[in-house]
């Protein structure tokens, strides 16, 4: 007899004796002594399980077998480390039409319509990963028993969707309504703990106990709990329409109907349908089919395809196992932090105690929001190690360097540091803005430097920009790139030059913004207007983020090398970086800052009489899509789905657009060069297209 069905996680899955364990596909099967039938889904060659019509197709056959074999219970969990499945095939979703998609949700509906209709209990054990999909075939069973770490939700709101295989009648019906509601409408998961207390699990079961947990159901102790009072009142028409309005202002904070149309379509079939469940069935089935086809749908689902290619420029490993950072700064301070969540030893170095002791604070904050599971924090602080006296620099296998942007500053500590490097170590350095060539210039040996450019907060933007120049090592550049991903960061390879890739698309924007404001625009409508594109933040308030001097700073920087056409700095804002108004950090600058909050007129408030500019969206938006082409012409980024996805995961540039050359092409080039153009005769020569644009017609 077999006592093993596929190892976890690195343990043995213990399950009693088992007989006859098949492989049927996608599935693992096998049947125990006490006539308990197994299910493992395990996808051949893949080191995640996801939903497809091949698994759904397999499972129905299965079915056929569980009715005719007649168990005494059923139980369905993932043969995957990583989890028990991580949703739907998106790459079905890709092209097809309306009615392939009504068909495929169709054939699926009836195969976990079967699974819920089975006489036998049958359970579901989750562990890891149960999303989207692989949490609907969870809850098509009777029982579901997490293990602790489990994380299970619905992503497909950032997909332009919503859960389309049952989902949203079997998540509302079986725990709290309005807090099922809530992680469908954002796309945020929920630990095991917290999906027992809201009812999505029956309990949560270490996973030595679970063939007990097994047992207590068949024999009947572990019951499935019965309905509470606020599903039962959620049933009645009234009070869904009255969580449904809340639900709906609730959206609009951060995802207006306009781009994003598919939490207020799951909004309308809870209200309309809830609480019945063929009506909620087949409202989930046209809708989802319908939102599969919309521009916001089809772009986000490109998005989702970009981060793949990113992740997919990773070769091997980096060989990285300690970190040592110079500088306790921000972003010293917070690489550093991030990189010890990541599991990495790290030593961070400063010339102060101070910033260190802030630095440490502040990961301690960051570890706690981001972790929540007090041991996990204590063992990331543990592995990040105060390091005045720099002694883990000897040790380390990449030295990340985030001093000021002063290029003799860091000239100085890159002659101490070199010589004490071990060999094979990478020297990086996290500048934004200065040319890596210069930086490299008195370097003994260049081949092993690097940029890493992060972005701020480090702990929530996913970009880093994999910043090569002539004398880098291409081994130097890979290992870099490779450790970017491993950090669980998204790498954007790019060659040195002004402004890198990012920072070069994105100062034309706040420029632009800048010099409106000189004309007289009310800040307030012009951050309005670049929101409504799409824009996470407006380019007014983002300048006080980054800082107005940096800003100019910046600014100064790429109009001295590059030809970009754009006027001086205005006078009156050098005035306000000489006067000491600075943004964010001093609490004033273009706007006044309440607990880090603007205090922005409404719009409304605004006399009509103010000055506006017709041309106000594409004024900000062009000059930084002529940016990126010039760097795709130059070289400084290979691809254009690079390009998208540094500006969608490093600005937040629209996702629904699907990155901004996407955008350009879906919106036409010829149309807008010929807008450029125009523009360009009325504002000057900053909004000469580039001659790149002519390779991309």
């Amino acid at each position: 007899m077999d006592t093993m069905l596929k190892t976890l996680s690195g343990r043995v899955m213990e399950l009693g004796p088992l007989r006859n364990v098949a492989a049927e596909g996608n599935w693992r099967v096998a049947v125990d002594d006490n006539r308990v039938m197994w299910l493992a889904l395990d996808r051949p060659g893949k080191a995640v399980n996801v939903i497809d019509r091949p698994v759904l197709e397999e499972l129905n056959q299965l079915i056929d077998r569980i009715e005719a074999e007649r168990p005494v219970a059923v139980v369905i969990r993932g043969a995957k480390s990583a989890g028990f499945a991580a949703g739907a095939d998106i790459n079905q979703f890709v092209g097809a039409s309306v009615d392939e998609i009504r068909g495929m949700l169709g054939q699926g509906h009836i195969v976990l319509d079967r699974l819920a209709a089975l006489l036998p209990p049958t359970i579901a054990i989750v562990h890891g990963h149960c999303l989207g999909g692989g949490l609907e075939l969870a809850l098509a069973c009777k029982f579901r028993l997490a293990v602790p770490g489990a994380s299970l939700g619905f992503p497909e709101v950032m997909l332009g969707l919503h859960p389309g295989l049952g989902g949203t009648f079997r998540a509302t019906a079986v725990a709290d309504p309005v807090e099922a509601m809530t992680i469908m409408l954002t796309g945020k998961s929920v630990d095991a703990k917290r999906a027992r207390s809201m009812g999505l699990v029956d309990d949560v079961v270490e996973e030595r106990h679970l063939q007990n947990a097994v047992q207590a159901v068949v024999s009947g102790v572990l019951r499935a709990p019965r309905k509470g009072m606020r599903t039962r009142a959620f049933s009645l028409g009234p009070a869904r329409r009255f969580a449904a309005s809340q639900m709906r202002k609730k959206a609009a904070e951060t995802a207006p109907e306009a781009h994003y149309p598919a939490p207020y379509r799951l909004i309308d079939n809870w209200e309309k349908y809830g609480g019945d469940e063929d009506a909620m069935r087949k409202a989930e089935l046209e809708s989802f089919a319908e939102l599969v086809e919309t521009p916001t749908a089809q772009n986000l689902i490109r998005c989702f395809f970009l981060r793949e290619t990113m992740r997919g420029l990773k070769t091997g490993k980096s060989g990285v196992s300690h970190v040592h950072v110079v500088g306790a700064g921000t972003m010293g301070g917070d690489i550093a932090a991030w990189a010890a969540r990541q599991g990495f030893v790290v030593t961070l170095q400063d010339v102060q105690p101070e910033p260190i002791g802030r630095a440490m604070a502040s990961a301690a904050k960051m570890l706690q929001a981001t972790l929540k599971d007090p041991l996990k924090v204590r063992d990331a602080l543990d592995r990040l190690v105060p390091d005045m006296k720099g002694l883990g620099l000897r040790d380390a296998d990449i030295v990340i360097e985030a001093v000021p942007e002063k290029l003799d500053l860091k000239a100085r500590i890159y002659a101490d540091i070199e010589p004490k490097l071990k060999e094979g170590a990478i020297l990086a350095t996290n500048t934004s803005a200065l040319p890596l060539e210069q930086l490299a210039e008195k370097l003994t040996d260049p081949s092993r430097f690097v940029g890493l450019h992060f972005f701020n907060p480090v702990s929530r933007m996913q970009l880093v920009e994999i910043v090569s120049h002539k004398a880098v090592a291409p081994e130097t550049a890979r290992r870099a790139l490779d450790f970017a991903v491993e950090l669980q960061r998204l790498p954007a390879p790019v060659q040195s030059a002004p402004g890198f890739l990012v920072n070069r698309a994105l100062t034309p924007y706040m420029a632009e913004a800048l010099l409106m404001v000189g004309e007289g625009i009310p800040k307030e409508r012009i951050d309005a207007r670049a929101e409504a594109f799409g824009m996470p933040m407006g380019p007014v308030e983002l300048a006080d983020r980054v800082g107005l001097d940096v800003a100019v700073e910046v600014s100064r920087s790429l109009t001295e090398r590059l030809d970009t056409g754009f006027p001086p700095i205005p006078e009156w804002l050098e005035n306000m970086v000489r006067e000491g108004r600075l943004g964010v950090k001093t609490k004033g600058g273009l706007y006044e800052y309440d607990d880090g909050k603007p205090k922005k007129a409404s719009l409304d408030s605004i006399a009509d009489k103010a000055p506006d500019d017709p041309d106000l969206e594409d004024r900000l938006i062009l000059p930084m899509l002529n940016a990126l082409v010039a760097s795709l012409r130059e070289g400084v980024v290979s691809q254009e789905d690079i390009a998208d996805g540094a500006m969608v995961f490093g600005t937040g540039f629209a996702p629904f657009r699907g990155g901004p050359l996407h955008y350009a092409r879906q919106r036409g080039v010829g149309e807008i060069v010929t807008t450029m153009r125009r523009l360009e005769e009325k504002h000057g020569r900053r909004f000469a297209p580039d001659a790149g644009w002519e390779s991309m017609q």
